[in-house]
């Protein structure tokens, strides 16, 4: 019987780049899409940064607007008691932002006086909120110089530090203001103060004393020029009376 040696063949290798570079492709793929969504993560925490940073500031202007308000206001029982509020208020309790968020102020004031009752630090003297700021910011100044959307709200309450029991009266000239912006992106801050009173006369006082020192100030600037064609001298600034003596 005749042996037949069969010979096997090399197997082809063809097809193995398109392997390699349908692999290379979804690895490209993969890393292309990463990059994307990484980028898309910072852009989304730097714009979360910036409202934050705007609403907070929207909060302080509130809050100092408000204080010139009360300044204005002889009487702080008649904030406390909801009688005067500022003249910055919104023509609705229930606005809508420019982002869509609607709001509803007296929720609002009933969760801040939940949260304050919660805790119940002060008993009979706890502060009892009540609205009396509210509006766009960009309605704060006349004129629209106020270029943002940020939807500001502020309160009044009584300084709890007081032990008179009674929440609706303050007896010693101190408050307690707190202001919450509502910005883009859901964004809220909060910023709180207490407002004191000072004395009138001793206010009066420190005025009068700061505008002698700013005259003073001026007369020595305008002693210290040599008028033209006149020969120049020197001086020097006495200390006690704050004049200029010629050498």
């Amino acid at each position: 019987m005749r042996m037949r040696s069969a010979l096997v063949p090399l197997r082809d290798d063809r097809g193995s780049a398109l392997v390699i570079a349908l692999l290379a492709t979804v690895l490209l793929t993969s890393l292309g899409i990463g990059l994307v969504m990484l980028s898309n993560t910072e852009g989304a925490i730097a714009a979360n940064y910036r409202a934050g940073g705007e609403t907070l500031y929207a909060a302080d202007a509130a809050v100092e607007r408000v204080v010139q308000d009360l300044l204005m206001v002889p009487r702080w029982n008649d904030v406390l008691s909801g009688a005067v509020t500022s003249a910055f208020v919104d023509d609705t309790l229930t606005p809508t932002t420019p982002y869509g968020e609607v709001l509803n102020l007296t929720s609002l004031t009933a969760d801040l006086q939940a949260q304050t009752d919660a805790t119940d630090p002060w008993a009979l003297n706890n502060p009892h909120w009540r609205l009396f700021a509210y509006g766009p910011l960009s309605e704060m100044l006349s004129g629209g110089a106020l270029q943002s959307s940020t939807y500001v709200a502020v309160w009044v309450a009584d300084d709890p530090s007081e032990t008179d029991d009674n929440a609706a009266a303050d007896v010693n000239g101190v408050i307690t203001a707190m202001a919450q912006a509502f910005g883009p992106h859901g964004t809220r801050r909060a910023v709180e103060i207490t407002l004191a009173k000072t004395d009138s006369r001793e206010l009066e006082r420190g005025q009068i004393a700061q505008r002698g020192q700013e005259e003073l100030n001026q007369r020595a600037r305008k002693a210290a020029v040599q008028m033209p064609g006149k020969a120049m001298t020197a001086s020097d600034l006495n200390v006690n009376t704050g004049g200029l003596v010629t050498r």
